[in-house]
């Protein structure tokens, strides 16, 4: 359940661990702003990624990316480079560039991701679980086991042909 508060015309307070929370593919997508709160001039969210959790190469023409890495070690690919990301570092993606990215860590790994313009919270919500924090046992369980080959399949197959992702062949 989304619990942002409007302070005033211009200002937005979302206490920790109350955004829209959702469950994708094993990882946890926490909404901080979304486009209907910026005027869909950007989005801001949280991802808690599971050890060995990976988002394949791709990319995208409508948003750009920026991700800055709160815990963890988080190995990208962009274009033709390899670099581990541990806490600080701070990437960006304009629009169109291929990217990838995959927790190489033993441990969850936090990444703060900020979209402009906002809209790529949109499939997250769409293939997502919405969860309450604390999960439930059975939401525990979900999150702890990788995702099925049916369930990356049909979220490729949403990200390409509804959100305009593309999946280059590697």
């Amino acid at each position: 359940m989304n619990e942002t508060i409007s302070v005033n015309a211009k200002a937005t307070l979302v206490q920790p661990g109350k955004g829209s929370t959702y469950l994708v593919l094993g990882d946890l997508y926490t909404f901080l702003a979304v486009g209907k709160d910026t005027g869909g001039t950007y989005s801001l969210y949280e991802i808690v990624m599971q050890p060995q959790s990976t988002t394949p190469p791709h990319s995208h023409d409508q948003a750009a990316e920026s991700h800055y890495i709160l815990e963890g070690e988080v190995e990208y690919q962009f274009d033709e480079q390899t670099t581990v990301a541990t806490q600080g570092t701070y990437l960006s993606f304009p629009k169109g560039l291929r990217h990838g990215f995959k927790n190489v860590g033993s441990k969850p790994a936090k990444v703060l991701v900020i979209a402009t313009p906002s809209g790529p919270e949109q499939f997250f919500a769409e293939v997502g679980q919405l969860v309450n924090l604390p999960m439930n046992p059975e939401e525990e369980r979900n999150q702890n086991r990788p995702p099925s080959p049916a369930d990356i399949e049909k979220a490729v197959e949403i990200a390409s042909t509804k959100y305009g992702i593309k999946f280059p062949l590697s």
